[in-house]
């Protein structure tokens, strides 16, 4: 791992920087390079902007590791309240969240139970319902989490993280169930006996696992969804496709608001299936982190907007 992602995960933990940037305005103006706004409006009016482009969204309500019941019961009805936004909106827009949110550091039944209740509204108006994946400790928990919603309600999906070791057993056990995969890289500070330390290695293990999912979205097994902003990488799955007889509508790309945008409208225009992921909240810094951590060249580019 670089010691640039390394000082930025560990400022992500850091309950003091934390308060600091929170608190002070230049910070808040510098997190716009990947977020509209903290109010869930922000976000919606950016999405209304985008589907003149052909673009759908996936939206996130920032926030982790809920250790009150009521404050987990709020965030499920936030979004029940979100779902309604959508289906009155006419947005080709989807919800992912992360069980922590959700309560799953309180109980595994009730944030399950959560879950179905947002699983059952996205179904009703006809999305996707994701399931995001967090830290390591909390690979086996997600992984039942999402076998239970996809016996219920087909239409849900699931990230998976290619710097993880285990990925590639998690992906070959999910097959049978014809899971939706969104692969992202991963963003989390993980030791190296969980996690490949090298980018280079991290990179393969995503082209690997990405062209194991074509080859069984060709047979309707799998949807797989690639989340990068490795063009690329991106080139040479779209090559991959084509060579397993993948048509550009089984599989999908999500990308970042505001990252690649010109190549967001590129690959759009090209025939994919290409969704801008938007979040929103005022529990921004650890995602905010995490984000720049994937990339610590981009500390440059917010260092200059903070005063801009």
């Amino acid at each position: 791992m670089s010691l640039g992602r390394t000082i930025l995960l560990k400022m992500a933990d850091s309950p003091f920087l934390n308060r600091q940037a929170t608190q002070r305005a230049f910070v808040k103006r510098a997190t716009r390079r990947f977020m509209p706004g903290e109010a869930p409006e922000d976000a919606l009016r950016a999405a209304q902007m985008l589907k003149a482009e052909g673009r759908g969204t996936v939206f996130t309500k920032l926030g982790e590791n809920i250790a009150v019941p009521a404050d987990a019961e709020a965030v499920r009805d936030h979004y029940l309240w979100f779902f309604d936004q959508l289906a009155a909106s006419g947005l080709d827009g989807h919800v992912s969240v992360k069980p922590t949110q959700l309560g799953l550091d309180l109980s595994y039944d009730q944030c399950l139970d959560h879950l179905f209740v947002l699983a059952a509204r996205s179904e009703a108006i006809g999305r996707t319902f994701w399931v995001d994946m967090e830290s390591f400790a909390y690979v086996d928990r997600t992984l039942a989490l999402y076998k239970a919603l996809k016996e219920r309600h087909p239409q849900v999906g699931l990230c998976l993280q290619a710097y993880l070791r285990r990925t590639q057993a998690d992906l070959e056990a999910l097959m049978p169930i014809r899971p939706i995969i969104r692969l992202v890289k991963g963003a989390y500070a993980e030791p190296e006996t969980v996690a490949f330390p090298l980018k280079a290695d991290t990179n393969r293990n995503f082209f690997d696992l990405s062209d194991r999912m074509l080859q069984a979205a060709a047979s309707g097994q799998c949807t797989p969804v690639f989340g990068t902003h490795d063009i690329a990488l991106l080139d040479r799955l779209v090559a991959r496709a084509k060579a397993h007889g993948a048509a550009d509508r089984q599989y999908e790309i999500h990308m970042l608001y505001g990252i690649r945008d010109a190549d967001q409208r590129r690959l759009r225009s090209d025939g994919h299936c290409v969704k801008t992921l938007i979040s929103y909240g005022s529990a921004w810094y650890k995602w905010y982190l995490r984000r720049l951590a994937e990339r610590p060249a981009n500390v440059w580019f917010v260092g200059r907007s903070m005063f801009t």
